[in-house]
């Protein structure tokens, strides 16, 4: 059975960036915001077995499922191949979270973060692409498909191998199209060649081009004054033919009804405008910016408690605007309860986990040089 892609709702819910107060999720706001956008006709959430932590999967049965008929939402997830040593950890996980998210099937399962090297290697080895079919099988699965962060090369390799495949979900958005490391704009025009419905990661590259600076963004406001810079991201990619569904971070409730407020109605860029986007585009990738997308994979296993994207963060601010007092201190706060960027003792952890294949030890020291003071 093929994905019905009449019936996807343009924006997604993704719980990768659920909102937090005193270091756990915001259960209240979570439920604010599921709610507005289940009111507003949308009911695709992205969830996975290592957001939050664990916690995403609990807080999307709390959120949901015990709020919502089963029929009346689609829940995805994914199977992480850095969990799997043997192949019963594939059920195992699997059973974890549907106890976690309170299911007996998922609508939508992938394999996490396709990618060259270990992850597709253990995707292979313990043949998972096979198991998954034995649960969609089994109706414990209704859609499979993969998340991808690898080369188009990769992409075209494996979509031979497996046409099983229903769907695949990619990172796409206008700054990232022709990035060489990222290179978007190929992996979707293989999808696309091949008729493989899309869906959409980090269309706004996680939260980065919703803070462009004011050089870019008063080139948005001379055409469209009232509009924010993440509409016009996510505006990009909802053009875009094939892209099924494009999933939103959201951690606050303002976000939330803002880009509901972008997908109704929804209105594809003029020609014109995809003319200013590509000009803004050009200017952007002038200035050499950390591709961090605040994935925050990086963190957890970090010996020294770095928080590598919020440092990252910092630096991005300085390297478009120089002088900017506000990263430093931003910099002071961020690093009050953790290491600092010269405190990395460069083991390699965060660089083997990166999906943006960041140098990060390196990036680390130049960090330290600026910030560090």
């Amino acid at each position: 059975m093929s994905v019905d892609t009449s019936k996807m709702p343009k924006l997604g819910f993704g719980l990768m960036r659920l909102p937090e107060k005193d270091g756990v999720i915001d259960h209240e706001q979570v439920c604010n915001m599921v709610d507005a956008y289940m009111s507003a006709g949308m009911n695709y959430f992205d969830t996975a077995y290592v957001y939050h932590g664990g916690r995403s999967e609990v807080e999307a049965r709390h959120a949901i499922v015990e709020r919502y008929p089963r029929d009346s939402f689609m829940m995805a997830t994914k199977l992480p191949a850095w969990s799997i040593k043997t192949a019963e950890d594939r059920d195992r996980i699997f059973n974890e979270q549907r106890e976690r998210a309170g299911v007996e099937y998922f609508d939508f399962y992938l394999l996490h973060s396709l990618e060259d090297g270990s992850n597709y290697d253990t995707y292979e080895k313990f043949d998972c692409f096979n198991w998954a079919m034995q649960k969609k099988a089994e109706g414990q699965i209704k859609h499979f498909g993969f998340s991808f962060h690898g080369t188009p090369q990769l992409l075209e390799k494996v979509l031979d191998k497996h046409p099983e495949v229903e769907f695949v979900q990619i990172q796409l958005n206008y700054c990232d199209w022709d990035n060489p490391v990222i290179q978007s704009g190929r992996l979707y025009d293989i999808l696309s060649s091949r008729g493989i419905p899309i869906i959409v990661m980090e269309p706004i590259k996680g939260g980065t081009l919703a803070n462009i600076n004011d050089e870019y963004l008063d080139l948005y406001k001379q055409v469209r004054p009232e509009a924010s810079a993440a509409s016009w991201a996510l505006r990009f990619v909802g053009s875009l033919p094939g892209v099924m569904t494009i999933l939103s971070g959201m951690s606050a409730e303002a976000q939330m009804q803002e880009n509901i407020s972008t997908f109704t109605d929804f209105e594809p860029l003029s020609e014109s405008e995809k003319e200013l986007v590509a000009e803004v585009t050009r200017r952007m990738n002038g200035v050499a910016l950390i591709g961090c997308t605040a994935c925050r994979y990086c963190c957890d296993g970090c010996p020294m408690s770095i928080n590598i994207p919020e440092i990252f963060k910092a630096v991005n601010t300085l390297r478009l605007n120089e002088g900017e007092w506000r990263a430093n201190n931003y910099y002071r706060l961020v690093t009050e309860g953790g290491g600092k960027a010269g405190d990395c003792i460069g083991c390699g952890q965060c660089e083997g986990v990166c999906p943006q294949h960041l140098p990060i030890i390196d990036l680390m020291k130049q960090a330290s040089e600026r910030l560090d003071k």
